[in-house]
């Protein structure tokens, strides 16, 4: 190979891949030849080391020149830096993404627990979304966290804050503790307070936050069944009112339905109905001068209309009962 081709005049970060944050210029055989020329595209920056430490940080576009005049560490215009280890100067060139790093996922690792202030029962929630930041702080996350590595993509980072949101995400909605009812009516206000919950963690490592989302949420399956009951109990106490009656008496008619559907047929409706009487006038004790209308000839031909106009009983179960309650008057 000829001696003239292991000099790399002009240095750049070659087709760079979104998913990284910092690369290290690590071509094989190049030395860095004196009076190269670095260049930085847009969004991208540079951090020059020299013998293991930081000499400088470049975080403008454009062209740099690499001359002994201009460039201190530097040593001498006869002397060439290599990328090599066994250089007598050994200079390390590290690209970084200076541009924001958009819809970074998270999501919380494990259900957070807490208890509904409403409905009182436990409730396990999950929450996912996505964030964009941006890095302030080039210089100590190369020193503090890249430590050397030769390619730092998003997923490192990724992981990091996975690790240390997840935390003030789940004191924040455990202490919130929003009905379930009410979580995803208030996604961006929980999205408001988890940013602002999670700052100082990107911080801290030298990024930005520009961008907080919470997409969605879900719950445990446990949590899922005693929100479909609580739904179909509501669903039944809605219908009650459309239908005019009280619920407790829908209820009533509901398990008379049950009883009719069942191998007795209508006569054993007809016998729950009776026990029904029978059963009020045991709870009672006696006390029909205090609760006269309940058990009245009128009530009881009402409801025996009832049920044979919703076809629970036959006409002629009608018309036998409804004979037996007159000739009781």
């Amino acid at each position: 190979m000829n001696l003239a081709n292991q000099y790399r005049s002009v240095i750049q970060w070659e087709d760079p891949n979104e998913k990284e944050l910092f690369i290290k210029f690590t071509e094989s055989g190049d030395e860095i030849k004196n009076a190269s020329k670095l260049i930085l595209q847009p969004g991208q920056g540079c951090i020059l080391t020299y013998e293991g430490k930081v000499q400088s940080v470049l975080v403008e576009e454009g062209t740099y020149d690499l001359k002994s005049d201009n460039t201190p560490f530097l040593t001498s215009v006869k002397k060439f830096l290599s990328l090599r280890d066994g250089s007598e100067h050994v200079m390390g060139i590290w690209f970084y993404r200076k541009a924001d790093i958009l819809n970074m996922r998270w999501g919380t690792r494990v259900p957070i627990a807490y208890t509904d202030p409403i409905y009182t029962f436990p409730i396990l929630l999950s929450a996912f979304g996505n964030y964009s930041i941006r890095i302030t702080k080039p210089q100590w996350f190369f020193e503090n966290v890249i430590a050397g590595q030769e390619i730092y993509c998003h997923s490192h980072l990724k992981e990091i804050f996975i690790s240390r949101v997840t935390q003030p995400i789940t004191d924040y909605l455990a202490n919130a503790k929003f009905s379930y009812v009410d979580v995803d009516s208030n996604l961006n206000t929980i999205a408001v307070e988890a940013k602002e919950k999670t700052a100082s963690v990107f911080t801290d490592l030298g990024f930005e936050v520009l961008d907080f989302r919470i997409e969605g949420s879900q719950f445990d399956k446990d949590t899922l069944a005693r929100i479909a009951k609580i739904s179909d109990v509501q669903a039944d106490v809605l219908a009650a009112k459309i239908a005019g009656v009280e619920y407790t008496e829908m209820q009533r008619i509901a398990a008379m339905r049950d009883a009719a559907n069942n191998e007795s047929g209508a006569a054993g409706m007809l016998m729950g109905f009776n026990a029904g009487d029978q059963g009020n006038s045991t709870m009672n004790q006696g006390s029909l001068e205090q609760q006269p209308a309940t058990d009245s000839p009128l009530i009881k031909l009402k409801k025996l209309k009832e049920l044979f106009e919703m076809e629970l009983i036959s006409e002629n179960e009608y018309t036998d009962k409804k004979k037996a309650i007159l000739d009781s008057m």
